[in-house]
Parts: C-alpha cells; structure tokens; sequence
C-alpha cells in the first residue's frame, strides 16, 4: 500500500437470493485504487461488475441482495474508514461528496418532472453550504466544464429535450458537483455514439487530471478501456479472473476469457468471415473446470480472416445482382413550429433528399451519428413513418403510394428489427407466441401445430432452445432478446430486413454472436439487410457497402472497406477518428501523458 492509496477493497463477497438458489455476484473480490488512477472493470452481463460498484457506494438492493463479508476501506483526510461498517446516515456523508456516481442510463436518473439545472442544483445544496443563487452560479460552471452547448438553455431543459450524450454530461456535470476524490462510471458510454463517447472519454481524463481525482471506470469494451484506464480488472461470474496495468492486459493477456474478450470486438485493418467469441477461446469441463481452447488472440482471428480477393469477388456477385430496393428522392420532415390556425411553419429535414439503390443478398451499412436521420430513413422506407414526397421501390412497387391491404401483403417481405428487444417485445405473451403471432396475422401455415413447428424450427436456427416457447422476455438476457426479435423477423421468410442498431447496447462478446448469426442467415437465405449503426467499426465488419448520413443527406457512399480507408469527407474521418481502436500505440501515449499529469499533480 502506497500513501497514495485511496481505496481498499477486500474479500468483497456480495450474495443474491433468487428462486434458482443463492447467487455469488461477487465473489472475493480484491483491489486497489490509488489517487489520481483509473482502474478499469471490465466483463460481460452478469460478471459482477456492476454489483462491485454499488457494493462499494452500499447501494445493493436488500432484499433480494445482500453484502455478507469483506471491507471496503476509503482513505480520507480524517483517516481509514471501513465503510461497510459506518451507518447509513454516515454512509450519505460520503456518498456524492467523497464518492460519486455516473450509471449507464442517464434518463432513468434523471428525474422526468424537474428541469436539468433544478437537479444539479439541489445535489450542490444538499452537500454543500451554499445559497441556491450560489448554487445555480455553479452549476452553470459545472456544463459549461462538460462542454455542454448553451449552459443557460440546458439549466432550464428537461431531460428529454436533450440528447444522450447531453443527458450523460448533465450526469457527469452532478457527480463532479462537490468535487468528489473517486468517480464510478458504470457503463456511461455504452449507447452513445462514437463521437460522443470520445468527448466523454477525452473530458473525464480532463476532470480526473485537474483535481487528481481516481475512477473506476466500468465496461464491457477493452476498447473503451484501451483509451482512459491505468489498470484493468477482468472479471468472470463474479470472480476477477486476471488484472494488471492496460499495457500488458493488451500486448500479454493470460486468461482465455481476457483473450476472448480482446477479440471479439469488429476489428478495423481486416476483413473476417465471422468474429471470435468468448467460446473459441474457452469451454467449461464436466466438472465446471475452464479449459482453455486457444492459446493467442492472433491464431484465432487469423483463421477467420478473407484475403481481398475473396472479399472482391463477393462484391463483384453482389453489385452484378438486380436492386432490390430503390430510394429517389426522399424527404422526411418533421413540423417544429406550427401558426395559429396548427399549420406547420418549420421543418426538420430529418431525411433530406436521399437516393440509393441496395442489391439483393447485399447488405449495405447505415452510419452517422444521433440525429443524423439513419433511423428515420429506415422507418420511411418502410413507412412506419410517412414521408413528405419521393419513391421507395421494391419488387417494381412504389411503397409509399401503396393502400393499407397492399402495404400490408407487402409487410411480409419487408421486416425490421429494432434497437431495444425488450420494448419490442410483449411482456405478457410468450416468445413462441409472439413469434407465431406474425404468422397467424398473414395466414402463414394451414394450422397452429404447423406454425409451432416452425416456431421451434427458428429457435434452433438463432441458437435458442425449443423449451425456451412457453418463456416470457424478462426470463431472457438482452442478447437472448435480440435473437428471439431475429426469429420473429424470420418467421414470415422476409426478403428484406432492416436492422436499426440492433447490436449497440449488447456486450461485445454477446454482440459478436448477434452479428456471426446475422450473416449466417444471410449466405444461408440470400437475405437483403440496410445495417443501422452509429458504431463504423460493426458497420464495416457487415457491410458490403457504406452510406454515411449527416443531417439528413448522404454524406459519402461506397464500398465499406475504401470508405474507411480512405475517406473523402471530413465527417466520415471525424467518425473513424473517434472509434476506439485499442492500439498499443495510443495506450503507450496515454500513459505517458498521465504519468505527466501525476508528477505535475503530486508537485
């Protein structure tokens, strides 16, 4: 132990009772957190990261959750305190004043009913003896020290007039409001753009270097954690499985689960037939014993690789076919203002003259950040929501002139598969019911034993099981939800399939199954996919060809490999810029710019 020594974890054991039994969340869990540091957690759902976190705030929630042995010991100006063993009373003395927390959505801790400012300014007076004058001359400080546009607006907003990575700021902009010495960041960029999430990235370093303030830093990407941590822990069913300095967790890992975790995200120098996944480097014994499958990250994703020939002759195929679908001139707008009389005097031109055209068995990309029209394009082509004028042509029909019969015999080849499974999913139905469901509403099959046939048939296919039928969504991981939506999209034998980032808020290693699925049910259905994503790295490893959207227009289009290597617009190469690339180099360069930062603060 250092004197710079901030926090102790030791033997942290945190228990769940559940109907399955009893549930060791975390397991003996021990670590150290020095000042200035940032320690980075990283592991899949359900690893134990999270509960580590909010064992470490005493936020578990009892019951069914419980902490039943170890210390957490914080080392403040008054001295050691072990804060498992102060009262709760004591324990809301520190929380936000020495410890602070950012979670993973921030529109679930924002309240919905008080403006943006009211809430910062009331975690500042209820921590600190300030008038609430003083309190809101801080808060203003406080956005416009997280870069947030207009603080003055912000103050007065409500959350949901502001955007994710706002609403993360805003977030960000209350844990930092009494000047806390540790910061937990609990997924804070998971569905945030790639841009935003470099802002996020580049200001917490900025925070934690000018008051020399620790993170932890939780996550699921070591992409992420490539670009601020000092340290990493990986943690596996509750356990930490392996931990050291960035650096050597990425040139040297030494547990499978690390290794497959470094290689099952998209890489970008290289075209792969599928992605490595946790279970091509690890399987569990008879015993529950891991036995370790490959013995390096390179070896695995060398396997998969596709020389430029073979991804050229695919190309070749696929661009030589008939377009399946024909966009001309779309417009989507959406009323901002409206005169006296309700009639709309503003716009936005969420889709703003688009034309493309995508070849059947293709699939091409969708990329652009929040707000950029990508969704509400795909939305259009569908029409879920009505354009203003333009045509989408598919199988030699104009859609958006179609009436509600025909656009409904039409839906049969067109399917869509959306960003949250669990909102598209009916809490009350049964997945097999609500993948049969598409196919008794279009008269699929002569009967309802046929229909469940099917339905059992497709579980197989998305890597369910056929006792998964009678099961409701919240029995369900969000990976497992995700691939009953891919089943019930492929119960009507679509042509077509739109998919609105329907991997971004998933792990990794859940996402890399998604996405390996997903292409194997087109090679095997010469389906047609748009792929919707603000992420270029997924985007690029599905794609055939890339459509960059900016404000409504295309920005750039063309073959996915020759945009991102050589991209034409400046906005292509911000979002290429912002993606986090994990490279030796860059950590090499971060640490040595923290370790100037450290010797200037302890200076």
């Amino acid at each position: 132990m250092s004197d710079r020594t901030l926090l102790e974890v030791k033997n942290l054991e945190t228990h769940f009772n559940t109907e399955e039994g009893l549930v060791k969340a975390v397991n003996n869990v021990s670590f150290t957190l020095n000042k200035g540091e940032t320690v980075g957690i990283v592991g899949e759902s359900g690893s134990g990261k999270s509960v580590t976190s909010l064992s470490t705030m005493r936020l578990v929630p009892n019951p069914p959750g419980e902490i039943v042995g170890g210390e957490i010991l914080y080392h403040g100006d008054s001295g050691v305190v072990d804060l498992l063993k102060i009262s709760e009373k004591e324990m809301r003395g520190y929380r936000g004043n020495e410890i602070s927390m950012i979670f993973q959505e921030p529109m679930t801790s924002l309240n919905p009913v008080f403006s943006c400012g009211d809430q910062v300014i009331e975690a500042i007076t209820l921590h600190q003896n300030v008038t609430k004058a003083q309190a809101k001359e801080l808060t203003l400080e406080l956005f416009e020290k997280v870069k947030l546009p207009d603080p003055n607006r912000i103050l007065n907003a409500y959350p949901h007039q502001l955007s994710g990575g706002q609403k993360q700021r805003v977030m960000i902009a209350m844990a930092m409001s009494c000047n806390p010495s540790i910061l937990i960041a609990d997924e804070p960029t998971t569905a945030l753009d790639v841009t935003v999430q470099a802002t996020i990235l580049d200001l917490m370093r900025q925070l934690r270097d000018e008051i020399d303030m620790s993170i932890i830093f939780i996550t699921h990407d070591l992409g992420v954690i490539a670009e601020i941590a000092d340290r990493v822990i990986v943690m596996y069913r509750g356990n930490i499985v392996e931990q050291g300095n960035v650096l050597d967790i990425f040139t040297n890992p030494q547990h499978p689960y690390t290794k497959g975790l470094l290689a099952c995200r998209p890489p970008l120098g290289k075209r792969l037939s599928k992605l490595p996944v946790i279970s091509d480097f690890m399987k569990e014994g008879d015993k529950g014993e891991l036995i370790e499958l490959a013995t390096s990250v390179d070896s695995v994703v060398n396997a998969y690789n596709i020389s430029p020939e073979q991804t050229k002759a695919r190309h070749d195929k696929v661009l030589s076919q008939e377009p399946v679908l024909s966009i001309r001139n779309l417009k989507t707008h959406f009323p901002t203002k409206r005169n006296f009389f309700g009639k709309p005097t503003d716009f936005v031109k969420a889709v703003d003259d688009v034309s493309f055209d995508v070849y059947s068995g293709e699939t091409l990309g969708l990329v652009g950040e929040s707000g950029c029209g990508k969704t509400t394009l795909g939305r259009s082509i569908l029409r879920l929501v009505e354009s203003k004028e333009g045509e989408v042509i598919f199988d030699g029909k104009n859609i958006l002139e179609l009436n509600s019969n025909d656009l409904k015999e039409l839906r049969k080849d067109m399917q869509i598969i959306f960003q949250d499974p669990y909102s598209s999913l009916n809490p009350r139905i049964t997945i097999g019911n609500a993948i049969m469901e598409p196919m008794q509403v279009h008269g699929v099959y002569e009967s309802d034993k046929e229909r469940k046939d099917k339905v059992l048939e497709l579980l197989t296919k998305v890597n369910m099981k056929p006792e998964h039928f009678n099961r409701y969504p919240h029995e369900f991981s969000g990976g497992q939800r995700q691939r009953i939506c891919i089943a019930r999209a492929l119960a009507l034998n679509p042509k077509f399939i739109i998919c609105d980032e329907s991997v971004s808020a998933l792990d990794v290693s859940v996402q890399a199954q998604v996405l390996n699925l997903l292409i194997n049910l087109r090679e095997e259905f010469n389906f047609t996919y748009i792929f919707i994503s603000h992420d270029l790295s997924v985007v690029k490893f599905m794609s055939d060809r890339m459509v960059v959207m900016n404000k409504g227009k295309i920005e750039e289009m063309g073959i996915a490999d020759d945009i991102y290597n050589n991209p034409q617009k400046e906005y292509t190469q911000k979002l290429i810029n912002a993606i986090p690339k994990g490279r030796i180099e860059d950590i090499k360069a971060n640490m040595r710019a923290h370790a100037k930062e450290t010797e200037h603060a302890k200076a």
